[in-house]
């Protein structure tokens, strides 16, 4: 049968990642601790009483969960100045990307993003017909801050995405360059919004900054997040938005009506009020995280810094030999980033274990 699919998806292949039931699943960046009983238990009853109502179709506007969201980000962010609506919410941090695109991209209209960065990033702009365009970061994966200045000038775009803690190499952008981002972009005629992905926030180091805290000062900033990572909720598809509100108006728009149900607000709402239990998980991550940046450090591999729940190593001549070996000992990390490094998301002590016996055997 011949289809009229549109010639740039041609023999294209849908993203994701392998899905195997390996000992130690380490490449999607996943949190590997399940809900607490208590969490499971809240959302089992608050998604019961959601299902009393299904007949109906759920609150197009969920002003409650916007609500919730504020609260949250007051407590583990200190963004006390949040109101309903300032934020957004979809399924997922993807569907916000992609509203996004949908509200500010289109023909014509360019992207700015610094590489390597979320494989994503270039398939939102091809589904929305948006050009998409990189600035290389540095060696040590950082952006130049003056070369990223006069890119925007040049390249005049209408959005520019930077993910913090970046995925896939973890380094966080500091402040001060977010707002110098800003101050560039506010040059654009015609508007320029710079969206800040913090997909991984939570689990930033001590000290470091949500880009929210800027919002205030720079109309033209918007910050993404997402309950993926740090709320174990990686099945329950539920990102979010934090912007002036023109932004948010503009986004619901573009929005498909009804598009969050009634089960998924009422699941990430159960999460969120037990936030304070989910965050004693991310405590375990993060410090399982700096031991292995250590260990691998002591191994002699490079490693970015990293404010997220995975890390970047290498380099290896042959990182699908590496990958495959390991793979063979049951334990599954990404091909993913600049030739020749790995990225292994951060598991258990009991995987991680598993990690490190792994790659000295696959190296030795």
């Amino acid at each position: 049968m011949t289809l009229p699919i549109r010639p740039d998806l041609a023999g294209l292949e849908p993203y994701g990642a392998p899905q195997l039931e390996v000992a130690a699943r380490l490449n999607v960046n996943e949190n590997p601790y399940a809900p607490p009983n208590s969490v499971v238990d809240a959302i089992a009853s608050a998604v019961r009483k959601a299902a009393e109502g299904l007949n109906r179709y759920p609150d197009r506007d969920f002003l409650g969960l916007r609500q919730d969201l504020a609260t949250y980000l007051a407590a583990e962010s200190h963004v006390d100045f949040l109101e309903p609506r300032n934020i957004w919410a979809a399924n997922g941090s993807n569907e916000v990307m992609l509203h996004l695109h949908q509200a500010f991209g289109g023909p014509g209209r360019k992207v700015l993003s610094f590489a390597p960065t979320y494989s994503m990033y270039p398939e939102y702009a091809r589904d929305t017909l948006t050009d998409f365009v990189t600035l290389p970061r540095r060696e040590d994966f950082s952006i130049d801050i003056e070369a990223a200045a006069a890119a925007i000038e040049e390249t005049q775009p209408v959005m520019v995405i930077v993910a913090s803690p970046n995925n896939p190499t973890g380094t966080a952008l500091p402040p001060e360059h977010v707002s110098a981002l800003v101050e560039a972009a506010d040059r654009v005629p015609g508007g320029c919004l710079v969206v800040i992905d913090e997909a991984y926030a939570e689990f930033r180091r001590r000290g470091v900054p949500s880009a929210a805290t800027l919002i205030p000062e720079h109309p033209n900033l918007a910050v993404s997040r997402t309950m993926s990572k740090a709320f174990a909720l990686a099945g329950g598809r539920l990102g979010y938005l934090v912007a002036h509100e023109p932004v948010i108006d503009a986004l619901r728009v573009v929005r498909l009506p009804y598009h969050l149900s009634a089960v998924t607000q009422a699941t990430a709402r159960a999460a969120l009020a037990h936030h304070r239990e989910l965050q004693a998980q991310v405590d375990e991550i993060r410090a399982e995280r700096d031991d292995t940046v250590a260990w691998l450090r002591e191994q002699g591999y490079t490693v970015a810094d990293s404010d997220a729940n995975f890390a970047l190593f290498g380099p290896f001549e042959d990182r699908e030999k590496v990958f495959q070996g390991m793979l063979a000992r049951g334990v599954l990390i990404r091909v993913t980033g600049p030739e020749g490094w790995l990225r292994v998301s951060i598991g258990t002590p009991q995987e991680m274990a598993l990690f490190r016996s792994a790659l000295l055997e696959v190296t030795a």
